[in-house]
C-alpha cells in the first residue's frame, strides 16, 4: 500500500515510457481514472481501460508513442502528502513554455492548466508532465 497513489501512478507511467513498455497496470480508483482521462485528452496516453471486479480492479493504461518516442518524457510531482500546493486561477502559468501540462484537482473535477485558466478556477496542483 502506498501513501501517495497519484505519485505512484505518474512514476509508473514515466518509468514504463522510459523503458518502452506499451501499457501499465495500476490499482483502480475513480480519481486515477479521472487523471487518466485528462492525460488522454492532453495527448500523453493512448487509451485506458478498467478491468477486474470488486477488490481486484485495475486500470490498464496504454502509453502513446510517436516514431518510437514516448509522449511522456518527464514528470514532476508538485503537491505531496507532506506539503499540499494550491494555486489560484491567476497563478496558473504555462508549463515548459506551453509544451507541458499541469494537472489540478479543482472543485469542478480534475483539469489541465489550460482548462483551469479558461474556466477561471484554481485548485490543488497535482503534477507537471511533459
Amino acid at each position: 500500500m502506498t501513501n501517495d497513489p497519484v505519485a505512484d501512478l505518474v512514476v509508473r507511467l514515466k518509468n514504463a515510457a522510459a523503458i518502452g513498455k506499451t501499457s501499465v497496470s495500476v490499482p483502480f480508483s475513480n480519481f486515477k481514472m479521472a487523471i487518466a482521462e485528462k492525460l488522454k485528452d492532453a495527448g500523453y496516453v493512448q487509451e485506458f481501460e478498467k478491468k477486474g471486479k470488486k477488490v481486484r480492479k485495475t486500470l490498464d493504461i496504454a502509453l502513446k508513442y510517436e516514431a518510437s518516442k514516448s509522449a511522456i518524457s518527464g514528470v514532476k510531482r508538485v503537491s505531496k502528502p507532506g506539503r499540499r500546493v494550491y494555486k489560484k486561477a491567476h497563478e496558473i502559468v504555462p508549463i515548459r513554455y506551453g509544451h507541458g501540462s499541469l494537472l489540478l484537482s479543482t472543485p469542478k473535477g480534475v483539469m489541465t492548466d489550460k482548462e483551469a485558466r479558461k474556466a477561471r478556477v484554481g485548485g490543488e496542483a497535482l503534477f507537471e508532465i511533459w
